[in-house]
């Protein structure tokens, strides 16, 4: 006995869906779509971030203050080999060279961390994504926004530095408001392009390191690249100057150090920094939202 003919034989599948009412488990919301799930998960990610914070330095005896300890010593360290050995101050009283070098480190510290937990947000949390269907950019931005916390943690070393060395508070240090949130929107960005990257390719965390150490070498953390490419093509300090990261420590050196004045900052540097924050921002994440159905799968 044969059964009766059925309204969707000859059906496609995709024809059976549509009847139905059916989608594609995971499937990629719309962009406007995506960005109300990710607002509509803020306290997830300002909760997730704190945690992260907190669990960051649970096992040292420490505890909380090597967030501020670590990028000192590297500053201690920096500042023996390019500070007195090889003279890397040129031009700069130690007044104006040590807040310098303490500023360079903190604000690169903030980028370089943004970078290396973006590239394992995805790849390193693997269980959490997963299991949950949430959208996947909070861990990305979560972790930036972690590391801007560790950041405004440690500014008050920072402020401490600056002012044993004779830079005082005034009007200018409101300036480091704009500058930090033009980092911030740069790192998160950039975050959320290695993110992508990081789930696809997992190696990637072993080498970039080796990338973030160039960087930083290339960015003047440790001394001023006008003066110390004073002899060499103009060309070549203006690329060192312009990259996002020499372009931030300078606005913030300038917000803080009062030897530090706008002779030093490149030409339309608020329109660079601006420039920078909002092509990383949005282009990093449409970038990680165009492959949001693929993270965690394979």
């Amino acid at each position: 006995m044969t059964a009766p003919p059925s309204p969707d034989d000859g059906l496609t599948a995709a024809e059976l869906a549509a009847k139905y009412g059916l989608s594609v488990s995971g499937a990629r919301p719309s962009l406007v779509e995506y960005v109300r799930q990710l607002w509509d998960r803020r306290h997830f990610i300002l909760a997730f971030s704190r945690a992260k914070l907190t669990a960051q330095y649970s096992q040292a005896k420490l505890g909380q203050l090597w967030q501020v300890v670590t990028p000192l010593l590297n500053a201690a360290v920096y500042f023996f080999i390019f500070g007195v050995i090889l003279e890397a101050d040129r031009g700069m009283s130690r007044e104006v060279y040590i807040p310098f070098l303490v500023t360079g480190v903190f604000v690169f510290t903030f980028t370089q961390s943004s970078v290396m937990a973006g590239v394992r947000a995805i790849s390193g949390n693997l269980g959490l994504v997963r299991a949950l269907h949430f959208p996947r950019a909070s861990l990305p931005v979560s972790f930036s926004l972690q590391q801007l916390q560790q950041l405004l943690a440690s500014m008050i070393v920072l402020v401490a530095v600056t002012c044993a060395f004779g830079s005082y508070p005034d009007l200018s240090w409101l300036l480091m408001v704009p500058v930090l949130a033009l980092q911030f929107l740069f790192n998160t960005g950039l975050a959320l392009i290695m993110a992508r990257a990081g789930a696809k390719t997992p190696d990637l965390a072993q080498l970039m390191p080796f990338v973030m150490r160039t960087w930083m070498y290339a960015s003047g953390v440790m001394y001023s690249i006008p003066i110390m490419l004073a002899d060499k093509p103009q060309w070549i300090a203006d690329v060192l100057q312009w990259n996002p990261a020499a372009i931030y420590m300078d606005l913030m050196r300038f917000a803080l150090i009062d030897g530090y004045g706008s002779e030093n900052l490149p030409n339309h540097v608020w329109a660079v920094a601006g420039g920078w924050a909002l092509l990383f921002a949005v282009g990093g994440f449409v970038y990680f939202w165009k492959a949001e159905e693929r993270y965690g799968r394979g």
